[in-house]
């Protein structure tokens, strides 16, 4: 009876590269796509076949590469300008009676009108909409300093 491994054997599997090579050009111009602003990483990552973590993975080192330190993400801010509601019209005699009432009240500001800002700080403000620009920034300076 033969025992295993009396008899050798020629036998050799071949497993062909599954792997995908990137050449550093390509993986540069993906890393540049990703990192531009507003952009979905994992997206990107999709539509170039890849896994987000490689291309996470990919970013990290691109910083590391380019003395960006990896952990801290630059703060921006975006002019917003909102305009003024359409008033509809109405008659002569209403706008006579409208006239002679107290100016309305703001109304109370809901969740919805609300922005929440993020210091760099890890510190969060929450405003409604009618809150004064300029007290505003004096709130901010304050609590970053």
């Amino acid at each position: 009876m033969p025992m295993s491994g009396d008899r050798p054997s020629r036998r050799f599997d071949f497993v062909a590269e599954t792997r995908r090579q990137w050449s550093p050009a390509e993986k540069q111009a993906i890393v540049a796509e990703a990192s531009a602003p507003c952009t979905n990483v994992s997206a990107i990552a999709r539509r170039h076949g890849i896994s987000p973590s490689l291309l996470f993975r990919w970013i990290k080192v691109h910083r590391a590469e380019h003395g960006q330190d990896v952990r801290t993400v630059e703060a921006s801010f975006l002019p917003v300008a909102l305009p003024a509601p359409a008033l509809p019209e109405m008659p002569a005699t209403e706008r006579r009676t409208e006239q002679r009432k107290k100016p309305p009240r703001p109304p109370a500001a809901s969740a919805a009108d609300c922005i929440e800002i993020e210091l760099a700080n890890g510190r969060r403000v929450r405003v409604g909409g009618g809150v004064d620009a300029a007290m505003l920034k004096q709130i901010i300076d304050v609590l970053e300093a």
